[in-house]
Formats: structure tokens, sequence, C-alpha cells
């Protein structure tokens, strides 16, 4: 039994996302991305020992300006086409390969990772993770570089791949997860609505059956009537409603028959009320929860679904009680009538410790979705939330009328 709100918003899409700018504004920081990598390739150069240097623009290689173009500017679809921009800087990397002191690895590292992040599961990912550690490997052992830095570098660019991909992962699994949980709060509601279809059958039907017997009744004693016969026009309105309330009747059974499940085959009991509640508190109270019963005055006559509704809400408040306060718990049941509608409240302490496998900041179940469509299927309102003192607390305002908003 759900002991919190359903969400008011859409889900995260994925756990601990942050919202930076590349998430809140991608196309315009992958403009700038591609457009400061570009930038560095034109006038930064590497130099001995890791170092760098601002190239002078006397050294500008003007053969390489456009390979450093192709390979700065294809970062800008690295989201929409990232194999085939990392194929562009791979192929960038290849032909400036015998030229030294460039940084065209750096677009290579960052159309590692988009490849990861953004490609689908395909033999072409790995592929250029391949390559891209061939071409980082044979540039380092060209400049005589140490193997611990062939190495290194090897690393990284498997690492960058890697953590892309791990992270494509884990949002196509938090989609997932969304979807499932989705799928299963429309599957509660729609259990929740079958059960509820099920106990209006039940009080339409004893309506209907008793309209249908009243006008056979009438007709019956219009026909022998005393003081003289009755119209022949009287004698057939009453037939016609005695016909329409069997066709309604049967044409009920029919359609909504089918919602009652294999277990009710013992036919259907006499629907409770709020004239039972003190009869339910009885039964919470032998299972070890104080229960505190404040009824007031309600007016006489309510709809059966009203009446019906309004005790369920409390049965299923309760058994929220009973099942993550546990015994020992206190549960204060307060009912009322204000301004033509019925005010339920049900609170509770607590209780003194969570019973095992309790989890109230969390647990998933039909209680409160139930309660909920209840209340707005009369046109009313339900609030249910833990309280600021501590325990949970459960208010329904219900139309008198019952009738949905």
């Amino acid at each position: 039994m759900n002991r919190t709100k359903p969400p008011s918003g859409p889900p995260a899409e994925g756990p601990g996302r942050l919202w930076g700018p590349f998430t809140r504004w991608p196309r315009a920081m992958d403009a700038v991305l591609a457009g400061l990598v570009l930038l560095v390739l034109v006038l930064v150069r590497d130099m001995p020992g890791d170092d760098l240097a601002f190239r002078p623009l006397r050294d500008l290689d003007l053969a390489a300006l456009p390979v450093f173009a192709a390979a700065g500017t294809a970062l800008y679809w690295r989201r929409r086409a990232p194999l085939a921009v990392l194929s562009v800087t791979l192929v960038a990397w290849a032909v400036l390969l015998p030229t030294t002191r460039t940084l065209i690895g750096v677009p290579v590292l960052i159309a590692l990772y988009s490849a990861g992040r953004y490609s689908p599961d395909s033999w072409r990912g790995p592929a250029g993770v391949v390559a891209a550690v061939a071409l980082v490997t044979v540039d380092l052992r060209t400049e005589s570089a140490p193997w611990r830095e062939a190495v290194f570098g090897a690393v990284l660019m498997v690492g960058l791949w890697y953590v892309g991909r791990g992270l494509r992962l884990r949002d196509r699994h938090a989609a997932r997860l969304a979807a499932e949980q989705a799928a299963e709060a429309v599957r509660i509601v729609a259990e929740e609505r079958t059960r509820i279809a099920r106990e209006l059958h039940d009080v339409v039907a004893h309506r209907v059956s008793v309209m249908t017997v009243q006008a056979g009744a009438a007709k019956a004693m219009a026909a022998h009537a005393a003081d003289g016969p009755i119209p022949e026009q009287a004698l057939r309105a009453m037939g016609a409603v005695e016909d329409e309330g069997r066709q309604a009747l049967a044409e009920l059974r029919h359609l909504l028959g089918v919602l009652r499940p294999e277990s009710d085959a013992g036919g259907p009991e006499p629907q409770p009320g709020l004239a039972d509640v003190p009869r339910l508190a009885d039964q919470i109270r032998a299972t070890g929860v104080a229960v505190t019963l404040s009824p007031a005055t309600l007016p006489a006559g309510l709809p059966a679904r009203v009446d019906l509704f309004a005790y369920r809400i409390v049965q299923e408040a309760l058994t929220n009680v009973l099942k993550h306060a546990g015994p020992g718990a206190r549960a204060d049941v307060r009912l009322g009538a204000v301004g033509g509608e019925i005010v339920i409240e049900v609170r509770d302490d607590g209780g003194t410790a969570a019973l095992p496998g309790d989890a109230r900041d969390g647990t998933r179940g039909h209680g409160i979705v139930g309660m909920r469509e209840r209340a707005l299927l009369l046109g009313g309102t339900l609030d249910a939330g833990p309280r600021p003192d501590g325990g949970f607390a459960v208010t329904a305002h219900l139309p008198t009328g019952g009738e949905p908003a």
C-alpha cells in the first residue's frame, strides 16, 4: 500500500543527472565546443616535455587548416551522428600523423566519449576505439615516446569510450525503469477501477432490482384496484417501466458481471456503509491498533455510492495504519459533514517501530490509488502524506450528492 503521493511531474531522465549547460542547451554548447576545439587546433601546439604553447601566425600550416576545420566543426554533430564524427576525427588524425606538434588527438577524445554516449550498440564503436588506440600508439612511438605513455594514451582512449557507454546504459536503464513504473501505475489504476466497478455493479443492480419489483407490484395492484379500472395508458406506462428495468438489469449484468473474479462465485454480499465503521474500528482494535472513533451527525439518505466509497476510504486508511505503523500504533478516525460534503480524517502516530520490510517513504501499492480514485469518481478530493510531527494522515472530502466533477 502506497503511503506517498503520486509524483507531480515527469520522472527524472536518469539517477543523479546533472542539469548543466550541455544538457540545457545542447545545440548551442556543441557549437561552442566545436569552435573552441578548432581554435585550439589552430592556435596551440604541443611542445617537448608535454608543454603547450601558442603557435605564431607565421608558423600556421595552411595545408593542415582544412583538416583542423573538418575535425573541429564535426564535433557539432557529435550527438546526432557520433560514429560519423568519430570517423572524421580519426581520418584527420591519420592524415596529420606525419605532422608533429599538433593537438589533433583532442577532437578524437571528445568523439570517442560521444560515440560511447550517443551511438547505439554496434561493432563500429569498438572498431573506432581500436583504430584510436592504434593511432595513438603509432603517433607516440614515432616521437620516440616511452611505452608507458603509449599505454596511458590507449587506456585513456578506451576509458573515455567506456565512460560514455556506461552513461548511455544507465540512462537506458532509467528510461526503462520509468516506463515500467508508468505501466505499473496504469495497471494499478485499472485494477482499482475494476474493483470499484464491481462494487458499483452490486449497488446499481440492487437499485434496479428494487425498481423492477416495485413496478411489477404497482402494475399488479393497479389492475385490481377497488376504485375502478385504471386507465390503459397508466398500465402500459407501468409495464414499460418494468420491462425497461428488467432489460437494464440484464444489460448491466452482461456488461459488468464479467468484472467479478471467479473467486466471487458465492454471490454478492451486502455492501457496507458508514454505519459499519464502528464494527470496522473494533476489528482493527483487535489487531492491537488503538483506534479512536469520533463520529459526527451525518446526513441521512446518502447515495449508496457515497456511503460505500466513504466506508472503503476509512477501511483502506486503517489498513494502511495496521500495515505500516503496526500493532501499538494509535489512529484517530473523524467523520463529519461540512457544507454538503462528507469529511473523513484518519491520522496515526506512526507507531513505535516500523514493521519488517516496511518502507514508509516509498512503498508502492494500491491503497492511496484506490482511495484517490473513489474520491475523484464522486467529484471529491483526497490528500495523503506524512505529518510534520510524525505519522501519516489521510483527509477526504466527498460531496454528499456524489456527482462526478
